[in-house]
């Protein structure tokens, strides 16, 4: 049997040891591809498919025959549950951004059913091969999330995330980590005056310029997502954390 399994649970962290008090470094979504490194009790050692990332988890939800058909377009798709009177039930759980889903039934167009009695919206998803080019348009869905080390869902998302998960929802690669980002983005830009588009890098950190003027980040010290003025951000971070503009390139696609 082939080590491969899809997650199947709306979303968890990925911890560098197998402990809930160890460090979280990122995070895996509903049918996100992984294969198993070992086992230890409840615990998995794990390696992500889509950008190799080792690391535990500690929900042993998964399965290892899945393929995908929708994934989800918004920033959160609320689940439901169908009665027996063929009432929608709301539950306090949703499916984050990008979570890969099978469509196994439909009622009346408008829910689709992904997992037994489980069910979302039509119009929060697209289907597994859609390309949304407009990567404002995605960036822009986390506005005002809540910034949180290794997080890529709407409960709090980092400043690499946010890049990948553009790439991620596209099916392209592209890695997890800013240093890791860095060295696999294009050609340095050599520029002053910036553009739609350019990704900016620091040490540890990355934005993504909206127009010339202004970037989106999920920027720690304002706990957040947000819109900022580019030289203005420059300065700041310069000036407060003693760091330099290493690099800019393009999020061409």
């Amino acid at each position: 049997m082939k080590n491969n399994f899809f997650f199947k649970n709306t979303f968890t962290n990925i911890y560098e040891k197998s402990s809930k008090k160890s460090p979280i470094s990122s995070q895996i979504l509903y049918g996100e591809k992984f294969k198993i490194i070992s086992k230890n009790k409840n615990w998995l050692k794990i390696k992500t498919s889509f950008d190799s990332y080792v690391g535990y988890i500690n929900n042993i939800n998964y399965i290892n025959k899945f393929k995908p058909t929708h994934k989800v377009c918004k920033l959160k798709a609320s689940i439901f549950t169908k009665s027996k009177n063929r009432n929608f039930n709301k539950t306090k759980y949703y499916l984050t951004f990008a979570s890969k889903i099978t469509l196994l039934n439909n009622y009346k167009k408008k829910f689709l059913e992904y997992q037994k009695n489980k069910w979302i919206r039509k119009s929060d998803i697209k289907r597994i091969n859609h390309v949304e080019k407009n990567y404002l348009k995605i960036l822009k869905l986390f506005l005002k999330t809540k910034y949180v080390w290794g997080g890529k869902t709407f409960q709090g998302v980092d400043c690499s995330a946010i890049l990948q998960l553009f790439f991620y929802y596209n099916n392209k690669f592209y890695p997890r980590d800013t240093k890791d980002q860095i060295k696999y983005s294009p050609k340095e830009i050599k520029r002053k005056i910036f553009k739609k588009g350019d990704i900016i890098f620091w040490k540890g950190h990355v934005a993504i310029c909206a127009d010339s003027k202004n970037l989106i980040h999920a920027y720690g010290p304002e706990k957040k997502v947000l819109i900022m003025p580019i030289t203005k951000t420059i300065n700041k971070i310069e000036r407060t954390a003693k760091l330099k503009v290493k690099k800019i390139s393009s999020i061409k696609y």
